[in-house]
């Protein structure tokens, strides 16, 4: 253990810290070549009506959440509470229908209407989970990509983004020819593509490439699980993405309470199933069977959740969701509906979400073992010593330098960053842009428990800080908790900096 916390020590500082624990991100400005692509694409529609199509399409959106609260809650209850009930129904789990077929099937109008007014909010949220997948999988890399449910292309873009030099294949589940076709209009100018399949559901997809090109290093399904009325028939598809994951599945669903509610029961479903499997192997006798379950069998939680308990959420009223602001495109500026009043340049779109990983939760000392803070006191008399003793004649020729101090500008943190016209910027040439260099290793949040969430906004009150911190109770990562932290400047000033530049979505160190 001594060695542990030694090893943790050289690793994080004050500073590291907060580079490690911000997940978050400010105002999301959407790239140029994605605006260009659709302001280009709604223009080739030459539509005279599209304020009225987003506005049906945002009702179409409206009567599946009413169709959805609408199924019975013993369903769910009993499916969770017993999923081993429809194991042995084998047929349950080869659903015959795309979920097309049973969700909203989107025709011309609406996908237009989509591209307008929803696919820039969705890229952003699909951005901002990728980009912290990557960071906290340093040495994950995707070659080959599954996006179910893929729409115009939002989750792509994101990945294009975040993994723009690894990317060779990418399967596209999409049972929505309408949808297909815009998508593959809006990727028609990208260069350096990979290889891209369309299928028309999972079935297709199994039957069309041989059983050893079926597994995926990442499968990524973006609100899309909310379209399917049938608890049953979710449960079903999310057990099949999960059997072509090689190594990590992304859901994500809007930010309402029945997203969450989705999010929620296909956590415990795929943590409940890989435990199931680990047990059995568990009981086994023979090395080979040992050796499949550390490296093949189980599942742990990459984000948000810092544990693979059942979520200290359920049952509280409250439900775990993000926010992720953007800079509004003209094209959503121009078509949203406003009741008269003057769009916003910016809107917040909450998403749920939840990132799983094959195998189980690697084993990691907990980043303040070994670290002390002083009090503020402490502090104070330190610098009190260091002021006396960096004293010297003025004949020297040097000032005595004054103790740096960090301001942090609020009213700076909200300044909307404008566009300039779409038409006068020069062509972005960010196709063959170098990405930016990694952090250093120190600044990575591992995967082990001792890293909390903090969910919902932050309070900040003087020199008291109040966040409410989903985090793991134990050292593996077994069990988890929700509750209230609070940092106070005089206890321990360096948290207490830290924990005033937190925000909603960032993790915190225990």
């Amino acid at each position: 253990m001594a060695a542990a916390v030694k090893e943790t020590v050289q690793r994080f500082t004050a500073e590291t810290l907060k580079a490690a624990s911000k997940q978050s991100k400010g105002c999301y400005v959407v790239p140029l070549r994605l605006r260009r692509a659709i302001k280009k694409y709604i223009r080739d529609q030459e539509d005279q009506h599209m304020k009225r199509k987003v506005l049906r399409l945002s009702e179409s959106f409206n009567s599946i959440k009413d169709v959805n609260l609408q199924l019975a809650a013993s369903t769910a209850r009993e499916l969770i509470e017993d999923p081993l009930k429809y194991v042995g129904s084998s047929k349950r789990w080869k659903i015959k229908s795309s979920y097309g077929d049973i969700g909203l099937k989107y025709r011309d109008d609406q996908t237009i209407a989509y591209v307008a007014s929803r696919m820039p909010a969705v890229f952003s949220a699909c951005h901002r989970v990728l980009t912290e997948v990557k960071r906290r999988l340093p040495g994950f890399s995707p070659t080959r990509v599954l996006d179910f449910g893929a729409g115009t292309g939002s989750a792509f873009w994101a990945l294009r983004e975040v993994w723009p030099n690894s990317l060779e294949r990418v399967n596209i589940v999409e049972p929505s020819q309408s949808m297909q076709r815009a998508g593959l209009s809006l990727i028609k100018d990208l260069k350096n593509l990979p290889l891209i399949q369309s299928y028309g559901s999972i079935q297709s997809l199994s039957q069309n490439i041989s059983k050893s090109e079926r597994k995926h290093d990442l499968v990524i399904a973006s609100y899309v699980l909310g379209e399917i009325p049938s608890l049953k028939d979710r449960i079903t598809i999310v057990r099949q993405l999960w059997d072509l994951t090689q190594d990590v599945l992304v859901l994500m669903e809007p930010g309402t309470p029945h997203g969450s509610n989705i999010i929620s029961q296909v956590r415990s479903h795929i943590l409940w199933m890989e435990k199931r499997k680990t047990r059995k192997l568990a009981k086994a006798s023979n090395q080979e069977s040992k050796d499949l379950m550390t490296h093949k069998v189980g599942a742990h939680i990459v984000a948000p959740c810092p544990h693979d308990g059942a979520c200290p959420l359920d049952n509280t009223g409250k439900y775990c969701h993000f926010v992720q602001r953007l800079q509004r495109t003209t094209s959503q500026l121009a078509y949203k509906q406003s009741n008269g009043v003057p769009l916003r340049g910016f809107e917040d779109e909450k998403f749920c979400y939840v990132v799983f990983r094959r195998g189980p939760r690697p084993s990691q000392s907990w980043p303040l073992d070994g670290m002390k803070f002083d009090t503020l006191k402490e502090q104070q008399h330190a610098n009190k010593i260091n002021r006396e003793s960096l004293e010297i004649d003025s004949d020297d020729g040097f000032d005595s330098e004054s103790e740096d101090t960090i301001t942090i500008d609020d009213d700076n943190s909200k300044k909307m960053i404008k566009y300039e016209s779409d038409i006068n910027e020069p062509y972005a040439s960010s196709e063959n842009e170098e990405e930016p260099g990694d952090e250093n290793e120190s600044t990575r949040a591992d995967l082990g428990g001792g890293w909390g969430r903090i969910v919902f906004s932050p309070i900040k009150r003087g020199k008291r800080v109040e966040m409410d911190v989903c985090r793991a109770t134990n050292r593996e990562g077994s069990e988890g908790s929700f509750g209230r932290v609070i940092v106070t400047k005089s206890n321990n000033p360096t948290m207490h900096h830290q924990a005033r530049r937190s925000l909603w979505g960032d993790l915190w160190p225990f």
